[in-house]
């Protein structure tokens, strides 16, 4: 199994394979909107611009797992990023990354990068960095700023 053998759900509720994103360095990232890391979405619009010419995407996936951090509906969350922090890059429906229900691109990117001592999600906005081969390059904390995530971006391009 490989990462383009999975399919998500748009926004809208259809299904898209991954295999449309075959080729590109990828950003996968669970997000929030009443996060604390929330205003990361700047960096990664910034980070979007700079690179999405160049075979870049990142992949939004809103989660509220984490103390009801997301807690409105797909729209609303697309409208409040897109209106906020101006956002283009695609953001996708909202998803479980731990536990029972987890989206099973989860399963298989925390199969493929533990965290620090657990291979769950902490927090809101982790981030997977995918090569174009689909290889899980790195996973990154919370707490990694976008900008600190510019130099492996650049490498894997």
């Amino acid at each position: 199994m490989t990462l383009y053998d999975f399919s998500v759900k748009t926004r809208d509720g259809k299904e898209t394979s991954l295999k449309d994103y075959e080729g590109k360095v990828l950003l996968i990232v669970n997000t929030a909107t009443g996060c604390g890391f929330t205003p990361q979405y700047t960096g990664l619009q910034e980070l979007y611009n700079k690179y999405k010419d160049k075979g870049f995407e990142i992949l939004d996936f809103p989660c509220n797992q984490f103390m009801n951090q997301a807690p409105g509906s797909d729209d609303a969350i697309h409208t409040f990023c897109t209106g906020r922090f101006g956002i283009t890059f695609p953001q996708f429906a909202k998803i479980d990354v731990n536990g029972k229900n987890e989206d099973p691109l989860y399963t298989y990117l925390k199969s493929k990068k533990r965290g620090f001592c657990t291979s769950k999600i902490k927090w809101n906005f982790t981030k997977f960095l995918i090569s174009k081969d689909g290889t899980v390059l790195k996973r990154f904390a919370p707490t990694d700023t976008p900008a600190k995530i510019d130099a492996y971006i650049a490498k894997a391009l």
